[in-house]
């Protein structure tokens, strides 16, 4: 399968080298491809810029947006929340049409300073903004609940824990599904919370997400669903 990362940060890249370790083809889609190529300082996190991470990553291309949406039969969006609506039209809506859309964005808003509040937030989300935006789009919101490491390793966290999709399409949903397994979660962790507009429910999660993060010191945490039953 062809993948397309939409993003360059420490999601993007994160999610790039598990699924290109999985044996996918896969693109990374910048804005400026040069401007990212010609990166030497780490980003405001501390992580080493994206020429440092591609060294060690070479089999993973670098595109401009609208190219790298051409070439993927499957985005995975790990742009800014703030930035993705502006990124996906720069990718193109014929580029993304029909093809399943993976949305991990959040919609964190810095403008107040830290910790981050939400907007869009209670009424609407990021996840049913980019689905209006682009209707022909098939897309799945999922793994925004989570740190990146634990997104394509969940067994840094010690016993169960949950991973949820929301999404118009029951086929794209299957089909993300089908992916997070090849990630390593069990099927049984995989909660199906219905249409887009249930990921207000998984975006609202951020806020206690950011304070478990600066109480427990450490992102190797998740949210287990106690009783959960797939389906239900």
């Amino acid at each position: 399968m062809r993948y397309t990362v939409l993003g360059t940060g420490i999601v993007g890249r994160t999610m790039a080298a598990k699924l290109a370790s999985l044996g996918h083809e896969v693109v990374v889609g910048t804005r400026d491809p040069e401007a990212t190529l010609a990166r030497v300082e780490p980003d405001a996190y501390g992580n080493p810029p994206f020429p440092q991470w591609r060294v060690a990553n070479s089999q993973v291309g670098l595109e401009a947006f609208a190219d790298a949406a051409a070439w993927g039969e499957v985005m995975v969006n790990t742009t800014s929340g703030a930035a993705t609506l502006q990124a996906l039209e720069a990718a193109g809506a014929a580029n993304l049409a029909g093809k399943v859309l993976i949305d991990i964005a959040n919609p964190l808003d810095f403008s107040q300073g830290m910790p981050p509040s939400l907007n869009p937030v209670n009424t609407d989300s990021l996840g049913e903004q980019v689905q209006r935006a682009f209707p022909e789009v098939k897309v799945v919101k999922t793994l925004n609940t989570m740190n990146c490491q634990v997104m394509v390793e969940p067994s840094r966290v010690v016993g169960e824990h949950s991973v949820f999709v929301s999404g118009d399409d029951t086929d794209a949903k299957k089909a993300v599904t089908e992916l997070l397994v090849s990630f390593g979660w069990a099927e049984a962790s995989v909660i199906d919370l219905g249409d887009i507009t249930t990921a207000r429910g998984t975006e609202m999660l951020l806020p206690i997400w950011l304070r478990l993060w600066g109480a427990l010191g450490h992102a190797d945490f998740n949210f287990h669903i106690a009783g959960a039953r797939t389906g239900a």
